[in-house]
């Protein structure tokens, strides 16, 4: 007679957190991130809460799409290429009494050792090494090299929740209990958050857990704030993010965008801007036939722009060829990258 699979031992605290994370479905309907919320009147400084969340994980694991649903706005770009975030992006949100400050870092980069992904490493770093709460995103059911990476970098004195993103693809919900449990092993996690980034009633319910992680003290910002962010790096990032998505797998990833000129004239804003790519081949791919390519790139980037400020852009885009810029630091600071 074969013996009975051996049942691994009991858990109170880990079979109550599992009971949290899936006792209750949200609807994972997909729908559009809800309005920032305004206090419907002024908080007792005494009664304000006020702190830092970093949103760490492997490249393209929708970090910047969380950011965003989080804020309420768009403040950090997306694309399916990865390496899309190369910036510390601060984006804020005030829930009644509580203000979050959640910072979007960079996927961290294993592959490539150049001066560009150096750059991006010591980002995450300097992000995870000075907060209140980490959200440390994977796919839901999935685990790699790559995830175990960043995983051996969060400190061990700051809370990590573990946000499975993109739980409304898993088929098999039965599974999830598991695999949470094998991450369990790997790390001693406050939370389990299976959820979809997608979804107004699990951003909701993240606002919820993250509340209480964060400490008693007064607002760092204004309520009304959304991002720390200037209009002149939220420019150059735009027209980055319609880069990428225009040229696909095409352009590597080492490009980047300088903005040469930012200035107001009324209602209206005049922008000019430089396109950095390494080979001259790659500047073909961007201008495209007759031009069409950076001009859809303009177009794109400007409607965008527009609607983000509720004004007039004038955008004028020029690609200039700067070879071997991502392997040499001085050129990687002084297009901006910390």
């Amino acid at each position: 007679m074969t013996a009975a699979p051996a049942q691994p031992p009991s858990n109170p605290e880990l079979d109550a957190m599992l009971a949290r994370a899936l006792g209750k479905e949200s609807s994972l309907v997909p729908t559009d991130p809800p309005v920032a919320e305004e206090a419907p009147e002024p908080v007792d400084p005494a009664e304000q809460r006020c702190g830092y969340v970093a949103i760490v994980g492997k490249p393209n694991v929708g970090k910047s799409t969380l950011l965003n649903a989080l804020v309420g706005q768009k403040v950090s770009i997306t694309s399916r290429k990865a390496q899309t975030t190369r910036h510390r992006i601060t984006g804020m949100r005030t829930v009644g009494p509580t203000q979050f400050v959640f910072v979007d870092t960079p996927g961290f980069q294993t592959r490539h050792g150049n001066a560009l992904n150096r750059a991006l490493n010591k980002t995450v770093l300097g992000a995870v090494s000075d907060v209140d709460l980490i959200l440390f995103v994977v796919e839901a059911g999935h685990f790699n090299l790559a995830d175990a990476k960043v995983l051996s970098l969060l400190p061990a004195n700051v809370p990590v929740v573990l946000l499975a993103n993109k739980f409304d693809l898993v088929h098999r919900r039965a599974d999830l209990a598991p695999w949470l449990r094998s991450m369990q092993e790997r790390h001693p996690f406050a939370e389990f958050v299976p959820m979809s980034a997608k979804t107004v009633k699990d951003i909701q319910r993240l606002f919820t857990i993250c509340e209480k992680y964060l400490p008693q003290q007064p607002w760092m910002h204004d309520p009304d704030e959304l991002t720390d962010r200037s209009e002149r790096f939220m420019a150059s990032e735009m027209v980055r993010e319609k880069l990428f998505r225009l040229t696909g797998d095409e352009l590597p990833y080492t490009s980047t965008v300088v903005i040469d000129k930012f200035e107001e004239e009324g209602a209206l804003k005049r922008i000019a801007a430089t396109i950095v790519v390494e080979r001259e081949g790659h500047k073909g791919m961007v201008i495209g036939e007759g031009g069409e390519k950076l001009k859809r790139i303009g177009t794109e980037a400007r409607q965008e722009l527009e609607k983000l400020w509720d004004c007039k852009v004038f955008l004028e885009l020029w690609v200039k060829v700067r070879s071997g810029w991502a392997d040499d630091d001085a050129r990687v600071r002084s297009f901006g990258y910390e």
